[in-house]
């Protein structure tokens, strides 16, 4: 028996406009009337989605992601393709989707619990959790014109998820409110997760995407250009980013041996020659560092062309692409001015080793200013990876050390 909960198959979305509202209709009754203009908002698009996968739609605004989320839920219908569903679908897409206004909390629950396909007792069964976990408290029984946008994400999150779906559809709702029901509302996606549920998933956050997905697909003017793991393909899209950007610039892309993928973008008028993590007392290079070792990282930069400045900004990021920190040389007031072709610079950054023990990645950005879109020279993605070990220091769990000592009196 096939796993497969989602199946879009050669989908394509297209928006005509007709000269006249009648040109429209007779259009519906398959008379041959062609449009003025057409917009096809998602095209050809094919991919699947197994049962207990969590697969993130990422891309920039208009790239067609929640236009194909609408196809999937139905509240749409494509103009090409067919998109088959296996199992319950339970969707959150847009605030307010499928409520009225007009009546309470409450009122709204038994509403949207039958669009839902639930009958009143079955209703009456999870309201408790629904007004539990929405912690909407006295204005649950209140309307929802008086509710504010996170008052309302909490309560289409809550009605979705108050039964386990097969699958569930979240857009960019979950970005509006506090970062307390946020945290919530992702334990719950995640708790889904470990039970079965497939997620399909429309974030602009792409820590959200790295720490929750199985697989990413990246959506631009409607198509899909690269679908893999998160990883390589949100180190892409930043590089993407900065190439829209950057008419001059290139991308290049590989997974390494060790598993971690390696971007490089920018246009090289100033590159990274060399790049190395040392012992700061004994300049040895390493590859594995213990906690609490005094570390050197050393880069030597080329210029390439004559630049007006050079910014040198560095990313360390743990397994999971969790920024666990970074910083760059406009902040610290450090900006190097006025480079010749032929010119070198070396660059040392002294720092104890207070991460936990894991894996871990600098990645080095070689710029103009404070952001890669001004003029970015050269983004390495994962460009030096290395271990940290925990050899003497007494057990702790995360990716930061504290040296911190309990301190303990009877008293």
């Amino acid at each position: 028996m096939s796993n497969v909960v989602l199946n879009v198959h050669n989908v394509g979305k297209c928006f005509a406009t007709y000269r006249t509202n009648m040109l429209r209709f007779l259009k519906w009754f398959g008379l041959p009337v062609h449009p003025e203009q057409e917009y096809w908002a998602v095209s050809d698009v094919t991919f699947t989605l197994q049962a207990g996968q969590a697969l993130a739609l990422i891309g920039q605004n208009g790239a067609g992601k929640s236009t194909l989320l609408k196809l999937i839920t139905g509240t749409l219908r494509p103009t090409t393709g067919n998109i088959a569903v296996n199992g319950r679908v339970s969707a959150i897409l847009e605030l307010g989707l499928g409520f009225n206004p007009e009546f309470t909390g409450r009122q709204n629950v038994y509403l949207a619990g039958g669009l839902m396909g639930l009958s009143n007792r079955q209703i009456e069964g999870i309201i408790p959790v629904i007004e539990d976990f929405s912690e909407l408290r006295e204005f649950f029984d209140q309307p929802l014109r008086v509710y504010s946008s996170g008052m309302q994400a909490r309560l289409a999150f809550s009605v979705t998820t108050a039964v386990r779906p097969d699958v569930l559809i979240v857009d960019e709702v979950l970005s509006v409110g506090d970062s307390y029901f946020q945290h919530k509302s992702f334990d719950k996606i995640r708790q889904f997760k470990e039970e079965g549920t497939s997620i399909l998933l429309v974030s602009h956050s792409m820590g959200d995407v790295r720490a929750l997905c199985d697989r990413v697909i990246l959506l631009d003017e409607g198509k899909i250009l690269k679908d893999s793991q998160p990883d390589e393909v949100v180190d892409y899209y930043n590089a993407l980013i900065a190439e829209k950007e950057n008419a001059r610039l290139s991308v290049e892309q590989k997974r390494q041996k060790n598993g971690w993928v390696l971007t490089r973008s920018g246009n090289f008028e100033a590159t990274v020659k060399n790049l190395v993590l040392l012992d700061e007392t004994t300049q040895v290079p390493l590859e594995t560092a213990k906690v609490g070792q005094k570390l050197v990282l050393k880069l030597v930069t080329a210029i390439n062309e004559d630049i007006p400045r050079l910014v040198l900004g560095y990313m360390l990021r743990d397994r999971t692409g969790h920024v666990v920190w970074g910083t760059n040389t406009w902040h610290t007031r450090q900006v190097i001015k006025d480079l010749k072709q032929g010119d070198e610079i070396e660059f040392s950054l002294p720092f104890t080793c207070t991460l936990g023990p894991g894996s871990y990645s600098f990645s080095p950005a070689l710029t103009s200013s404070d952001t890669h879109f001004e003029n970015n020279y050269e983004w390495v993605d994962n460009a030096l990876v290395f271990d940290v070990i925990n050899a003497d220091k007494e057990y702790f769990i995360g990716t930061s050390w504290l040296d911190a000592v309990f301190q303990i009196s009877r008293r």
